[in-house]
């Protein structure tokens, strides 16, 4: 996942930011053997990156940390929020930077992934890999047959039409549908903002699901570790989609992109 310079300089205690920001304009920080400028960005993984010729160190798998949390409502999903709880809050214990995978809205709760595995977090936030994420909605009302054919062929929003949808029903209450949604996308808002144009608003919203990470009997505000085994299931899941991508960027370039039906 390239990340600014100065970004990754600070994470490796090199310096601060700023004073990563005046290493760079001297010119003593290099990327893969040339002379990095401010703005430049890198791939610790990846790229060999050196301060007066001293490589930082590339992170080892011992150091990288997988953990996933039960957000609440009312907690943010971004990693800086002045002024207001976030998800880093709940794991405060745990030192050093770690990417948020999967943000959720301040009155969404479920599951969210903290790594510092830069690799993983971009894989599995990326648009273009499609990574599954799946939820358990309450709506209001009843949604006819013909509304969830819609929701599930896509929906016109402002910003674009929305990739097809799996959407089940799995129980009808008085006032109101249990549905479960499997998407491959994840734009702001966006499974609140079909089911309001659909006239359904959304009562209740929780995301059960990650890739191959499950939520399952995480109590809601806890948090845990990964173990060995998801990890290890997880890291598969991102080499295989990014084998899959690589398979259709190819096939793409050779006959040009595949109709939608």
């Amino acid at each position: 996942m390239k990340e600014r310079l100065q970004k990754i300089m600070s994470q490796a205690n090199i310096a601060s930011r700023r004073a990563s920001e005046e290493l760079i304009k001297a010119g003593r920080v290099k990327v893969n053997g040339k002379v990095a400028k401010l703005g430049d960005k890198a791939d610790i993984r990846n790229d060999q990156i050196t301060v007066d010729g001293d490589q930082l160190a590339k992170p080892k798998r011992s150091d990288l940390i997988y953990i996933a949390v039960h957000k609440p409502r009312d907690v943010i999903s971004d990693e800086d929020d002045l002024g207001r709880r976030t998800v880093r809050h709940m794991i405060s214990e745990v030192k050093g930077h770690l990417y948020p995978v999967g943000r959720l809205d301040k009155q969404s709760v479920g599951l969210v992934l903290m790594t510092n595995d830069g690799h993983v977090a971009h894989h599995l936030t990326h648009p273009r890999y499609r990574h599954e994420k799946v939820y358990r909605v309450k709506i209001e009302g009843h949604p006819t047959r013909d509304t969830l054919m819609k929701w599930r062929r896509g929906v016109n929003l402002e910003d674009g039409t929305t990739q097809p949808a799996t959407v089940k029903v799995l129980d009808h209450l008085d006032d109101s549908t249990w549905l479960k949604i499997t998407m491959r996308e994840g734009r702001k808002r966006q499974i609140r903002r079909v089911a309001s144009l659909l006239g359904h608003p959304v009562m209740h919203l929780c995301r059960e699901e990650i890739g191959p990470i499950r939520l399952g009997g995480l109590p809601l505000g806890k948090w845990r570790h990964l173990t060995a085994k998801e990890v290890d299931k997880l890291r598969r899941y991102v080499e295989y989609g990014d084998k899959k991508f690589k398979r259709k960027k190819k096939y793409e370039e050779r006959n040009g992109p595949k109709k939608r039906r």
